[in-house]
């Protein structure tokens, strides 16, 4: 496991709070007034996004910029900006954004910070529900302040998957994930959010989530959680430009990891 300065963690770890509180302020105050908001589309009309997407993550770069200028930064709608301290931040401004436009309340604001390519933070706000979900290195996880920890008697036949698909993946493939968690005993939830889903295995309201195709900023805060509550997720590919393509997602409680990784065939 990477080893990070404690100075360098918690200074870090006390910045994504604030940003993640005002980040999610802001989003919520968009959220209220979504009817006003111009809603494009990118690769296919499920996949949307809007001013509020844009401006939540100019305020988190520019929180980062100011406080840490040699970090990179890796947000879902402005790219990879390299720096040369060798943190990098992988920011979601609205994850979630279909359901956020549709007046839902199952969006969270995401923010990660990775050392040596490995999540050391992670912090989802999720302002519809009041709930603020902060996890790093060797210092546990916590909703609201209280403290996560996972529960390794629950399993998929005892408790509820998370499962997430996109137009990455085939119909087929989706419908046979849905058939393979169902034939193991299980059921499932999708909320439309990658990252809320993990938080909520952290939280251990899941006991797992499953995505065969998403993207870094939709997962590594949501992993530093789940690791940090006690649980296990598959790595993400970190190297390089792998850090901006899309790769299978994992996310389990103790109890549901082996259950789940032969569902994904790893």
């Amino acid at each position: 496991m990477t080893s990070v300065p404690l100075a360098d963690l918690e200074a870090r770890l006390a910045l994504a709070e604030t940003i993640a509180r005002e980040a999610g302020k802001l989003a919520l105050d968009y959220f209220k007034r979504r009817e006003t908001l111009i809603i494009e589309t990118k690769r296919d009309p499920q996949d949307v996004v809007s001013i509020a997407d844009r401006e939540v993550e100019n305020l988190i770069r520019g929180r980062i910029h100011t406080a840490h200028p040699g970090d990179s930064i890796l947000g879902e709608e402005y790219g990879l900006e390299t720096g040369s301290s060798g943190y990098t931040w992988v920011v979601d401004p609205i994850d979630g954004t279909s359901p956020f436009v549709s007046g839902m309340p199952n969006w969270c604001v995401s923010i990660a910070v990775l050392h040596d390519g490995i999540p050391v933070i992670g912090v989802i706000s999720a302002p519809c529900h009041d709930e603020l979900y902060v996890g790093a290195h060797g210092k546990g996880a916590t909703l609201n302040g209280k403290s996560l920890k996972l529960d390794a008697s629950r399993n998929i036949r005892n408790a509820v998957t998370g499962i997430g698909a996109n137009n990455h993946v085939s119909p087929a493939f989706v419908a046979k994930m849905v058939e393979q968690v169902l034939e193991a005993g299980g059921n499932f939830i999708r909320n439309g959010s990658g990252a809320l889903m993990l938080a909520y295995v952290a939280a251990g309201r899941l006991v797992g989530y499953y995505e065969p195709y998403l993207h870094a900023w939709d997962c590594l805060a949501g992993y530093c959680l789940v690791k940090e509550a006690g649980g296990w997720y598959h790595p993400f590919p970190t190297e390089g430009e792998r850090l901006t393509k899309g790769s299978v997602v994992l996310g389990a409680a103790p109890g549901a990891i082996g259950d789940l990784k032969k569902i994904a065939g790893l």
